[in-house]
C-alpha cells in the first residue's frame, strides 16, 4: 500500500502540488501542515508561474478530514488545532500570489469541497460529485464554508450543506460555478489542466499577481473568520451527538 504523502514537482515554471491517502485521500493533520507548507512555498517561488493541485488516485480527489483523527480528538484545543488544519491550506491558497490550478478527478466530500472551492480555476471528470457531510456527524462546514460560499453562492452552499446525506454530481458543481469544466475523461481533464498551466505561464506574473487580489478581495478577515470556525467545530466535535455518531461509523 502506497503511504501517505505530499510532494511537489516544477516544470517549466508549472509547480504541481500532489497529495494522496490510502483512506481515500482523506487529510489528516500531518498532510494539511505539509500541504499548506508547500502552497505557500510555491507562491514565494520566483522559478514558478502557476500551481497545479491534485491527488492520487483514480475516483476520489479528497475525502475531508481524517476519520481516525476527528474520533480521538477528547478536548476542544485539539479539536481547534485539527480544524485549523483546513483553514490553514485555505488562507494559503488565497494569500499564494500565483493562480492555483485544481485537478478534481473524482468525489470530494467536506474539506476537500473546501480546498477544491480555495483553488483559481477548477476543472473535473464527470466523477467529481461533491458532498457536504459535515452535519451527519454533528458538526457543520463551518471552516471550508466561506470558501463553498464564495464560489457556489450562499443558496448552493445552504442547499448541500443541510442535505448532508447527498452527493451533487459534477455538472450541478459546474452550472453552481465550481467547475470551469467537466471532462469525460482522466486523460483529457489531464490535457486541459497542462494546456491552460502553459497558457498561464506565458502571461505577465505581476498582472496575474494583481488579478488574484482582486479575486479574493473581501476575503481579508479569513485569517481571523477561519480560526474562530475552528474553535467551533472543535467544541462541537466533543458533543455527545457527535461522539456516539463516529462511535457508530466505527
Amino acid at each position: 500500500m502506497t503511504p501517505p504523502y505530499v510532494k511537489e514537482y516544477i516544470n517549466k515554471q508549472i509547480a504541481t502540488i500532489e497529495f494522496f491517502h490510502p483512506a481515500h485521500n482523506s487529510l489528516p493533520g500531518d498532510l494539511l501542515a505539509k500541504l499548506a507548507e508547500m502552497i505557500e512555498m510555491a507562491g514565494k517561488n520566483e522559478d514558478v508561474r502557476v500551481v497545479i493541485l491534485k491527488s492520487g488516485g483514480d475516483r476520489t480527489f479528497c475525502a475531508g478530514a481524517s476519520f481516525n483523527e476527528l474520533i480521538n480528538i477528547d478536548d476542544a484545543e485539539t479539536g481547534r488545532q485539527f480544524f485549523s488544519g483546513f483553514a490553514n491550506v485555505i488562507n494559503a491558497m488565497r494569500k499564494c500570489p500565483k493562480f492555483i490550478i485544481g485537478r478534481v478527478q473524482g468525489k470530494t466530500v467536506g474539506g476537500g469541497v473546501g480546498v477544491a472551492s480555495a483553488t483559481d480555476y477548477c476543472l473535473a471528470t464527470k466523477f467529481a460529485s461533491i458532498k457536504l457531510s459535515e452535519l451527519n456527524v454533528g458538526i457543520g462546514p463551518f471552516v471550508v464554508g466561506p470558501a463553498v460560499e464564495r464560489k457556489l453562492g450562499l443558496s448552493g452552499m445552504s442547499q448541500i450543506a443541510i442535505d448532508a446525506n447527498s452527493f451533487y454530481d459534477a455538472d450541478w458543481a459546474r452550472v453552481k460555478g465550481l467547475y470551469a469544466q467537466v471532462f469525460d475523461t482522466t486523460e483529457e481533464l489531464d490535457e486541459a489542466v497542462q494546456k491552460l498551466a502553459e497558457q498561464l505561464c506565458t502571461y505577465n506574473p505581476d498582472a496575474m499577481s494583481e488579478m488574484k487580489k482582486v479575486f479574493w478581495k473581501g476575503t481579508e478577515d479569513w485569517d481571523k473568520l477561519l480560526a474562530e470556525r475552528a474553535a467551533i467545530s472543535g467544541r462541537l466535535v466533543l458533543s455527545d451527538f457527535t461522539k456516539e455518531t463516529l462511535k457508530r461509523f466505527k
